[in-house]
C-alpha cells in the first residue's frame, strides 16, 4: 500500500469509532443514577433556602467522599475476582470468597447511600419532602430504559 491509501483507511477506521461511540451514547447511555434524579430534583426543581442549601452542600461533600473511598473498594475487589477467577478457573472457594466480598461492599454502599438520602430528606420542609419522596420512589420503581 501507498502512503496515501494508508491514511485514508487510518481516515476511514476513525471515523468509524468516532460513529460507534456516537451511537453508543446517544442509544446505548445508561438511564440516569438515582442520585443524579435526586440531585436534580434537589437544585433544580425545589426551592431551597440558603440554610438548606449549605447543609444539602455538606452532606453531598462528606458522602462524595465516603462513596468514592466505597467504590475503589469495589475496584479491589473486582481485581481480587479477576485473580481468583485465573487461579481457579472455575468456581471455587476463592472466587466464591470474592463475590461474597464484593457482594458487602456493594451492600454497604447501598446502605450508606440510603443513609445518605434521608439525612438530605431530614433539611426539608414536609412539602419539599413529598416531593423528594415521591420522586425517590419513582426512581427505584420505574422500568429500565
Amino acid at each position: 500500500m501507498n502512503g496515501r491509501r494508508y491514511i485514508w483507511v487510518a481516515l476511514v477506521a476513525f471515523a468509524a469509532a468516532l460513529a460507534a461511540v456516537l451511537v453508543a451514547r446517544i442509544w446505548l447511555a445508561p438511564p440516569p443514577r438515582v442520585e443524579s434524579e435526586v440531585h436534580a430534583l434537589l437544585h433544580q426543581r425545589l426551592t431551597l433556602d440558603a440554610a438548606q442549601e449549605r447543609r444539602i452542600h455538606a452532606l453531598e461533600a462528606t458522602f462524595a467522599k465516603r462513596r468514592e473511598a466505597l467504590e475503589a473498594e469495589m475496584r479491589a475487589d473486582n481485581e481480587r475476582l479477576a485473580t481468583a477467577i485465573e487461579v481457579e478457573h472455575g468456581y471455587g472457594p476463592k472466587v466464591a470468597e470474592a463475590v461474597d466480598r464484593s457482594h458487602h461492599v456493594m451492600g454497604q454502599l447501598q446502605k450508606e447511600t440510603l443513609q445518605h438520602i434521608f439525612a438530605m430528606r431530614g433539611v426539608l420542609r414536609p412539602d419539599q419532602a413529598a416531593q423528594f419522596d415521591a420522586a425517590i420512589v419513582k426512581a427505584l420503581t420505574q422500568p429500565a430504559r
